[in-house]
């Protein structure tokens, strides 16, 4: 089948009898939803770039699989190259649609699960890395978005999964019958989930013996009988439901996440990856979340730059352009989205190849970018609050600009430098409002925090992946407590 277009995407959703819920409410129509549908523009864009010659080298890839051309968020990373080429991607997209895209979830999802299935069957002779070959080649060769879904809702954090009072806080299995298994539980902030067709779920952390049952892996249609999403609540929400573009800030693209219950869900045997093998659980954790912590090192400067242009574009409206705690301000800006993009392109040269064929990042330096993630866009959004001005959070709305009776004034005493329209002054302060205050990412600095992980599993990650017995010894030789290194013989 060839590649979609943004279109036959979105009419692709139509056909999906997906049980969603928004403010209390059962939405029929999801897909034209006004909350819901900036979320399915951003997705659209990643179809979009694909027919784009500018751009096919980026988001077009041959698939290893097939042969045939597919979609670089349905493929395996097959070299550095690849890696290289998506964090470019993903930073495209950011800067195209100024939030998350959210399909690099299912992109990094499929390619821990591809290398891990492949050592489990090594292991235990199981089928597994068959099975999903054949369900990756299903999703390229009808280029479907997939939800990568990780997270659970995970209840009392200091008992293991099968401690639980409540043994629904981690998705587990709760039947075996000879044609399949049957899920239950929940996969809480799933990025994505209501645009997407396809639900690849892994475990959410290291399981131990007698957590058999929660460590389990599969794919199912999104529209499944048992699925339920809720759709998560974003700062300002319900201003897409006035009327009016302005005080929404980025009004085409926005961002989504939903709680996903699983009640009782059906996975045919064809469609399960792994089902008991808890010393495998880390391997997956640790490879999806080394591909998603790469990921950060692409959308989150792409993101930065659209806030770095507004911040720029706020200092020239309000006549400041060339003050010098202003410029400095910026550069430091660009210097901070710089890094975390250079971090992003350092772990996928450094990738490995795995033993299944695909390429992993740089655990460490992925580890590295994400935990700079959590920092920076905190910095990036401080600075552009601060260059804006108070106006970012006390301007009068839309309505109040074409009000017959205090548009007038609305119009004369915001209007910006060399006679920049109060309009596009407006405009400018409401982006960036939606963008550090969360209406379209969701929060910038919020989804940078918790995304992939929040600071602690970086931390872990990073102490785990430093060797540190190696920096003592070189500190030892150089102290001359171990013998120094000779230059001459």
């Amino acid at each position: 089948m060839a590649l979609k277009t943004a279109q036959e995407y979105i009419d692709s959703l139509r056909a999906l009898k997906s049980d969603v819920w928004l403010f209390g409410e059962k939405v029929e129509n999801f897909v034209d939803h006004p909350v819901i549908r900036p979320s399915i523009n951003a997705i659209a864009l990643t179809y979009k770039i694909a027919h784009e010659p500018e751009h096919e080298d980026l988001a077009v890839t041959i698939s290893s699989l097939t042969g045939e051309r597919t979609n670089r968020f349905t493929s395996l990373f097959m070299s550095p190259d690849d890696m290289v080429k998506k964090i470019k991607m993903q930073r495209m997209l950011g800067q195209r649609s100024g939030c998350c895209f959210q399909r690099c979830v299912g992109m990094d999802a499929i390619n821990a699960v591809y290398s891990s299935t492949f050592e489990i069957d090594e292991k235990h002779g199981t089928e597994y890395h068959k099975r999903f070959k054949e369900w990756v080649k299903y999703i390229q060769q009808n280029d479907l978005c997939v939800q990568g879904a990780m997270t659970d809702v995970k209840g009392d954090r200091g008992q293991s999964p099968s401690k639980q009072p409540d043994p629904d806080m981690f998705v587990h299995v709760v039947e075996r019958r000879p044609d399949g298994i049957v899920i239950r539980g929940a996969k809480a902030h799933q990025t994505g989930s209501v645009n997407s067709h396809e639900m690849l779920i892994m475990p959410t952390l290291t399981m131990r013996e007698g957590d058999e049952d929660y460590s389990v892996s599969c794919a199912i249609p999104s529209d499944s009988k048992g699925v339920h999403f809720i759709y998560g609540r974003q700062s300002c929400d319900k201003r897409k439901l006035e009327e009016g573009d302005i005080d929404v800030g980025n009004f085409m693209f926005g961002g989504q996440e939903a709680l996903t219950v699983l009640d009782d869900v059906f996975v045919p045997w064809e469609r399960v990856f792994m089902d008991g093998e808890v010393e495998f659980s880390t391997m997956m954790v640790e490879r999806f979340a080394a591909n998603h912590r790469q990921s950060y090192g692409g959308c989150k400067p792409g993101i930065g730059d659209v806030l770095i242009g507004a911040t720029a574009s706020m200092a020239e409206y309000n006549g400041v352009p060339r003050a010098s705690h202003i410029r400095d301000k910026i550069a430091e800006m660009s210097h901070l989205a710089e890094t975390l993009h250079a971090c992003g392109l350092a772990c996928c040269t450094q990738g490995t190849k795995t033993r299944a064929g695909n390429y992993q990042p740089d655990i460490l330096l992925a580890n590295v970018c994400k935990m700079n993630v959590t920092r920076f866009p905190y910095e990036l959004t401080r600075l552009a609050e601060d260059i804006a001005g108070g106006a970012l959070v006390t301007v009068p709305s839309e309505a109040d600009l074409r009000n017959p009776v205090v548009g007038k004034y609305v119009e004369k005493y915001f209007k910006g430098a060399n006679n920049v329209s109060a309009e596009d002054r407006i405009r400018m302060l409401t982006l960036i409002n939606s963008m550090t205050f969360g209406l379209t990412a969701p929060s910038y600095r919020t989804e940078s925090m918790h995304g992939a992980g929040s600071p602690q599993a970086m931390k872990v990650m990073i102490e785990r992946q430093t060797d540190m017995n190696e920096k003592k010894r070189l500190a030892r030789v150089l102290a001359g407590i171990d013998e120094r290194e000779k230059l001459t013989d």
